[in-house]
């Protein structure tokens, strides 16, 4: 609160001294209201999730920007209303035609026996063309039972008794064939449904399956995929570079009655934008804390380049020297544009023009995406290499300006300490600017924790990771999960171990065999 200031002589002096301190006061206060919005807008974004980061098209300075030497390429979405969008439904969806045949009278018949004659005059109709119009119809999913016969056949000679072996099964004497498994799986773990959930789906078509037999079929389903999710761990690992990062997943902690937090990890293997021809994967990893021992574990056969965020965990292996340290753009800009939210998107803040140059640096990017690694090392030496050297300059001289304490001095020290982390794609064309591949491969397990609230135990979350591994590495390979997982669970009981690496995504057939898999299943 404001002290109450000691009368002074109405002198010139003396108001002069009164309207500093008042001036003082009021900057102290500017600063606490500043602070209350931020803490405010960080709370609303954990609570309620983050608003779109995008900054308005106007607030880029187009002067400020580098002029391209190449034409940049066109990634705009066409909108919705564009004449030049395709709408024509696939051509691989069954068909059925339907024939609507105008008013006729008996008077004459065509080749089909159809009634064909005019009713204006009685004469012959011919047919001289047609109009076609596509509608899509729904079919609702269904159940069927597949009734395995084996016929006993007797030799009328010999009487030896002849019989085909038992059909294999995904689960030894289980209900649930190889498809019903793949969509319980995808449905939990891709779709976000809980086993409750999916039990009143399925009594609506008149199968009760309860919640428990449901429970068994996945822990049954995910020890049978076990080695396969191994392998895909040893594919994932075998890279030069890896994207990492982890969430929290509550889980419940038994005799407690409440939950504590355990983390799901993931690392990703996608060098696309590098031009690479590698398939990509994402492997998942559960732990109950965070506590750095486990990514140290998960990696300790990995030699490369990692890139993650800055949690201390992955310290002791970039202290190894066998791993290398690079660091996310993405979380370096995100407390300047909490900053640039808390001043009203104020355009002329420091926290506007941090974010404008961060925007020039991703520009360049945009430019050398999906090129080989020596081209992108070129193009951004060459571009972003003058606009990273301005920015550290910048950002350097703003140290001495602002207080320790604040949110702008953390947002520049950030920065800062995390520099040659931050500048190491510049020369090195196979680092992507941020660890945004990881990021996407957590934003399922997000929208799945607001469903199923929380895992029932450790075991829980091992088989969560192992799905969760499969169904996303399918999903980045272009494949349908559930045909996939339908196509792995119908062959992996009898397939060799030794051979399992023919059942990864990759392998096991392109998006156009599986999807003829799932539609002949259907």
């Amino acid at each position: 609160m404001p002290t109450q200031q000691p009368a002074e002589p109405h002198t010139v002096e003396g108001l002069l001294r009164v309207i500093e301190v008042r001036d003082g006061e009021l900057a102290v206060l500017r600063l606490m209201v500043d602070k209350l919005k931020l803490q405010l807008l960080r709370r609303a974004r954990a609570q309620f999730g983050t608003s779109s980061e995008q900054l308005q098209a106007s607030f880029i300075d187009e002067q400020a920007l580098p002029v391209p030497t190449c034409k940049p390429v066109d990634t705009k979405a066409e909108a919705a209303n564009a004449s030049t969008l395709d709408r024509s439904l696939p051509a691989h969806l069954p068909r059925e035609a339907q024939v609507h045949r105008p008013e006729t009278n008996t008077a004459h018949h065509d080749a089909a026996g159809q009634p064909c004659g005019c009713t204006a005059c009685g004469g012959r109709l011919r047919q001289i063309g047609q109009d076609v119009s596509e509608q899509l119809a729904y079919v609702p999913a269904r159940f069927k039972v597949i009734r395995h016969v084996r016929p006993k056949l007797a030799c009328v000679r010999c009487q030896s008794i002849f019989q085909a072996d038992t059909a294999s099964r995904p689960i030894a004497r289980g209900l649930a064939a190889a498809g019903l498994l793949a969509h319980v799986l995808v449905s939990k773990y891709c779709d976000h449904l809980p086993l409750y959930r999916q039990s009143g789906i399925y009594a609506r078509s008149g199968v009760q399956l309860d919640r428990s037999p449901m429970a068994g079929w996945v822990d049954h389903s995910e020890r049978l995929l076990a080695p396969l999710v191994a392998a895909l761990g040893r594919y994932t690992l075998a890279a030069a570079k890896l994207h990492a990062d982890d969430t929290p997943v509550p889980v419940l902690a038994p005799g407690q009655g409440k939950t504590r937090t355990a983390r799901l990890w993931v690392y990703v293997r996608d060098d696309r934008p590098a031009g690479a021809t590698e398939p990509p994967a994402a492997w998942y990893q559960y732990t109950p804390d965070r506590k750095g021992e486990h990514p140290q574990r998960h990696l300790r056969h990995f030699h490369g380049v990692l890139q993650a965020d800055a949690y201390g965990g992955w310290g002791k292996l970039y202290d190894s020297g066998l791993v290398t340290e690079a660091a996310c753009w993405a979380h370096a800009r995100r407390p300047w544009w909490d900053l640039y939210l808390s001043t009203g998107k104020a355009e002329d803040s420091i926290a506007a023009q941090a974010l404008q140059r961060i925007a020039a640096l991703y520009a360049v990017e945009k430019q050398v995406r999906g090129q080989p690694p020596d081209v992108r090392r070129a193009h951004r030496q060459a571009r972003a290499g003058p606009l990273l050297d301005e920015l550290h300059a910048w950002l350097s001289s703003l140290v001495g300006r602002v207080s320790a304490k604040s949110d702008l001095a953390r947002a520049i020290g950030y920065t800062l300490t995390r520099w040659q982390a931050l500048t190491r794609y510049r020369d090195d064309g196979r680092i992507e600017m941020d660890n945004n591949a990881a990021e996407r491969a957590l934003r399922g397990i997000a929208l799945g924790r607001g469903n199923y609230l929380f895992m029932g135990s450790d075991a829980g979350g091992e088989r969560a990771a192992a799905i969760y591994s499969l169904v996303q590495t399918a999903k980045l390979n272009g494949l349908d999960p559930e045909a996939y997982l339908r196509e792995v669970l119908g062959r992996i009981a009898d397939h060799p171990i030794c051979r399992i690496e023919e059942l990864l995504p990759w392998n096991i057939g392109t998006r156009e065999a599986v999807g003829d898999e799932q539609r002949r299943a259907a």
